[in-house]
């Protein structure tokens, strides 16, 4: 991914150091245990630790692999330039390379997607603090993009907050799912290595050892991982698109914050764009693009084969710095976003009181009109409202059905707005628990 769209932390994961790192650990480890089951000396095993200081040298091994035309043995011939051609000729002792690739690709995953569950955690935190902020800041709700019934911006977040809680158990699950290595050998059948240099391995290096891995780590593991990113990718433009459609000019209920010095438009100097979210909404896109590609990878040849490999290259680091960066966008968004609760009663009165159309149709067949002609008498009243911007209250009491039916003491105490937002505590206490 481009450095635009980049945070370090996230970078240095998937960075060639970080990767020959993580080889070389794995490696060594694999000796250890080696070691320990009198398969080599463990002065060769303890040799392989003398590199643990060494920053192994990315020009050197491609220049290697240029000649191999294979990055692990390019590696380990590089590794023993450091610790010595007798001293490392036990290193990668009954292994294969999937070995070693596999379980490397599974450490930077999960490192990952730790930081990716405190990006989540961060997020949460933001939609908590603006969801109790506007618990009651009433707004009209919108089905179809047109005005329904009213709700609050409070609700709004806390939406949001549940459906980034549940992002949250998916990305955990898809962790603790990713987290498998395999020191197994060629077609996995450990003929040439025991199953305890596996369990040694990969509890050095925080996994646990995957139960069947013919010759690679079973793919649905990475699929899944690579849909639940595309799930999260989702939500973001879930959050960006109502944050786009609020900055609207003809609505104007909230805004991204535009700071001292920032330009709209190099046209046109009045403009306010809402660009962090429009990036959002494409950076969405392009983590999602990774989903079928890592399904597609599923399906190998018999053991194995490297269709997957060029795939994974691609959408392991981009995917995961894509959304560690989409992931504190949003928060700061939500952080800083201005909200203008004059706006949102001035937009919701803009047919007067026609969002309280239902109130009236369900207290008319509770008088004992039925559901039928109940609702041709406020339909034809509020069709006046849509045509002729008169008040809706107005023509209910102009109309002598309604008003036989309802009285109007009846019908004016179906104008009450806190009708709409009597159980927001409940629901708040659903989503956040009691406080």
């Amino acid at each position: 991914m481009i450095p635009r769209y980049s945070r370090p932390d996230m970078v240095a994961i998937w960075s060639p150091e970080t990767k020959f790192r993580i080889w070389y650990e794995i490696e060594a480890h694999a000796c250890d245990a080696q070691a320990k089951l009198g398969v080599i000396p463990q002065e060769n095993a303890d040799a392989v630790w003398k590199a643990k200081d060494v920053q192994f040298d990315v020009a050197r091994i491609d220049e290697i692999e240029a000649v191999t035309k294979h990055d692990v043995i390019a590696f380990l011939t590089h590794l023993a330039e450091h610790v010595g051609s007798e001293e490392a000729r036990f290193v990668h002792q009954g292994m294969t390379s999937s070995d070693v690739l596999d379980t490397c690709l599974n450490v930077q995953l999960v490192r990952a997607a730790d930081i990716l569950i405190e990006d989540m955690h961060k997020l949460l935190a933001a939609l908590k603090t603006r969801a109790y902020e506007h618990k009651n800041t009433v707004r009209v709700g919108r089905s179809h993009g047109i005005h329904a019934e009213p709700t609050t911006m409070g609700l709004t977040f806390a939406r949001f907050y549940a459906e980034m809680d549940r992002n949250l158990s998916r990305l955990r699950d898809a962790r603790a799912e990713i987290a498998t290595g395999a020191i197994s050998g060629a077609v996995g059948t450990f003929a040439n290595i025991d199953p305890a240099v596996e369990e040694h391995v990969c509890d050095k290096m925080g996994l646990v050892p995957e139960p069947i891995s013919t010759q690679v780590i079973p793919r649905d593991r990475h699929a899944m991982f690579f849909a639940v990113l595309g799930v999260i990718a989702s939500s973001i433009e879930n959050v960006a698109i109502e944050i786009r459609h609020m900055q609207r000019t003809e609505v104007l209920e909230g805004a991204e914050f535009f700071s001292m010095g920032q330009k709209g438009s190099s046209a046109m100097p009045h403009k306010k764009n809402p660009v962090l979210t429009e990036n959002l909404t494409g950076l969405a896109r392009l983590v999602r693009m990774s989903v079928i590609p890592a399904m597609e990878n599923v399906a190998l040849w018999h053991e194995r084969d490297i269709s997957h490999s060029s795939v994974e290259r691609a959408i392991g680091p981009d995917s995961c710095v894509t959304l560690d960066f989409a992931l504190a966008r949003l928060t700061g968004v939500i952080e800083k976003m201005l909200i203008f609760p004059e706006n949102m009663l001035d937009n919701m009165n803009k047919f007067p009181g026609l969002v309280m159309s239902q109130r009236v149709l369900l207290a008319l067949t509770q008088a004992g009109v039925s559901r039928e002609d109940a609702y041709v008498m406020v339909q034809r009243n509020a069709l006046k409202v849509w045509e002729l911007r008169t008040d809706f209250r107005e023509e209910l009491l102009a109309d002598a059905d309604v008003v036989a039916a309802l009285t109007v003491e009846g019908i004016n105490e179906k104008f009450d707005m806190e009708y709409h937002t009597k159980h927001v505590d409940t629901i708040f206490n659903r989503v956040f628990g009691e406080d």
